[in-house]
């Protein structure tokens, strides 16, 4: 999946950064399936990255985790399984305006079950290492659902 930075608000300055929906928009139009909203390179702080991520009809990613990092994700659009466990054995479906957190070094998955519409996500982490380390772990066939 590409990531592109978007370009913030001209007008930002004295640590207020704006980003603009329609800069997200056009990355979403780009056919990104992630986009950096925030990484505060160079501001001074260097702890947390804001940014979207879009998983397209019927896409996913595979088990990973992210390492030492927290990563907390609002759904924008769409719905999503997520499954997590150290065999993906635990599962839930999520919709807009919900919100998931994952624990430092929480194996977990991200689906779109749907075969017409993308999931969309508002991703913040407390990192901006991009640290994603791929699983190899063989899921169980059938995830014990967690509402």
């Amino acid at each position: 999946m590409e990531r592109i930075a978007i370009e913030p608000d001209e007008r930002s300055a004295e640590g207020v950064t704006v980003l603009r929906a329609e800069a997200l928009a056009r990355a979403r139009l780009a056919g990104a399936g992630r986009a950096t909203a925030f990484d505060f390179a160079g501001t001074g702080g260097s702890k947390t990255w804001i940014g979207t991520v879009t998983l397209p009809p019927n896409g996913g990613t595979g088990a990973h985790h992210h390492g030492r990092h927290e990563v907390a994700i609002f759904v924008v659009k769409g719905r999503s399984l997520i499954r997590w466990g150290g065999r993906l054995e635990f599962g839930t479906e999520v919709g807009p305006g919900d919100m998931v957190y994952f624990a430092p070094y929480a194996p977990h998955q991200e689906s779109n079950p749907d075969r017409s519409e993308a999931v969309e996500f508002l991703v913040i982490r407390s990192d901006n290492e991009r640290i994603a380390t791929g699983l190899d772990v063989v899921p169980v066939e059938h995830p014990e659902i967690v509402l």
